[in-house]
């Protein structure tokens, strides 16, 4: 910890235990946030995206109560496109199923806004924020607020005549859950092992390439890609699909072969980089770090083969997303503990000697 000269109002009361309590806090937020992509991933996978058919951001809070409400929500969703073209006829009982999903989803959103916003204010108001870290708190807290909107914004792509959430909305709900997941990491980190450099070089090249590989498999989530060619390393006998370039220009975003054979192949790729990353921390002070990203990069890409090879089946779909959230975990931790520190404080902990869990 950093104590500048000039101490904020909502710093004023900090303490090294009152840090620590802190950064357990934002590794706590973290998982939830990890178990939220996890809930996302599976709400997609049972087709549940669309069955709550409006936004009510506080009356929402409560599930349907009574069999009038459930009346009502229901013929909500008769009304709408999906339901008139792809589950036409779908008994109530078959829509609570699917009700469920995205009900639960946007639960866990509201808890996790509530989990992060009321100990934030909490801690402003005490004066127990940690010296330094005030606007990245209060960044995370208004890039959850906005997550919110860009669910909302993506559920209404589906509500068209086209009756399908946008792989390209798709893409951006999950991108910015996991640009939140990787601040609260790196703050946490930042607040318990002392502040470091952002990656660079080949670890960022690498970081990078994670991202795009998990952006591309939103792609092929949102175009149900995953259902083509369930079979390894051949698409059709071939490495390259037979339907590949047919859209155009706008083909790696709107072809679902296309889109399945550039995440394959971009697994494989961020497979290679990770590894080497891997190894060489394994052999520096942070041994621990390189083999949990090892394995985590491990264990993603063979259970990506095995989910494609069986059709994509909600549990392993459901695992698989988890997988991606891990990885970028182990990746990001192995990354803060090899870079250099920005400043040496009361909670720095030198590179030879790796402080906490990880």
């Amino acid at each position: 910890m950093s104590v500048s000269s000039t101490t904020s109002w909502t710093s004023r009361n900090a303490t090294a235990a009152s840090d620590e309590i802190v950064t357990k806090w934002l590794f706590g937020i973290a998982l939830l946030v990890a178990v939220m992509v996890v809930i996302g991933g599976v709400t997609r996978l049972t087709g549940s995206g669309l069955s709550m058919v409006e936004w009510r951001p506080l009356m929402g809070t409560l599930p349907p109560m009574t069999i009038l409400e459930w009346q009502r929500v229901y013929q909500l969703y008769q009304a709408s496109p999906e339901y008139q073209q792809l589950n036409y006829g779908m008994s109530l009982n078959e829509f609570k199923t699917i009700f469920f999903w995205e009900y639960f989803h946007r639960l866990w959103g509201r808890l996790l806004g509530l989990a992060f916003g009321l100990p934030l204010i909490i801690s402003a108001l005490t004066g127990r924020i940690p010296h330094g870290f005030g606007r990245r708190l209060f960044l995370l807290l208004l890039l959850g607020s906005f997550q919110g909107v860009v669910g909302w914004w993506m559920v209404k792509s589906g509500l068209t005549e086209m009756a399908s959430v946008s792989q390209y909305r798709l893409a951006a709900h999950l991108s910015l859950a996991l640009i939140i997941f990787s601040l609260l990491l790196w703050t946490g980190f930042d607040l318990r092992d002392g502040r470091r450099r952002p990656p660079s070089g080949y670890g960022l090249a690498t970081l990078i390439l994670l991202g795009i590989t998990i952006v591309a498999g939103a792609l092929v989530a949102g175009m149900d890609a995953g259902l083509l060619y369930n079979e390894y390393p051949f698409m059709g006998h071939r490495l390259v699909p037979l339907e590949y370039g047919e859209a155009g220009w706008l083909d790696p975003f709107e072809n679902p072969a296309s889109a399945q054979f550039h995440h394959r192949w971009l697994g494989a790729l961020t497979f290679g980089a990770v590894v080497v990353l891997g190894l060489r921390g394994r052999n520096g002070s942070f041994a621990f770090r390189g083999n949990l990203l090892l394995a985590a990069v491990s264990a993603q890409f063979t259970l990506g083969i095995v989910t494609l090879l069986h059709g994509v089946p909600v549990f392993l779909g459901g695992m698989h997303q988890a997988g991606a959230v891990v990885l970028l975990g182990s990746l990001l931790a192995l990354l803060h503990g090899t870079s250099g520190p920005i400043q040496r404080g009361q909670n720095y902990s030198p590179p030879d000697k790796p402080a906490g869990f990880l």
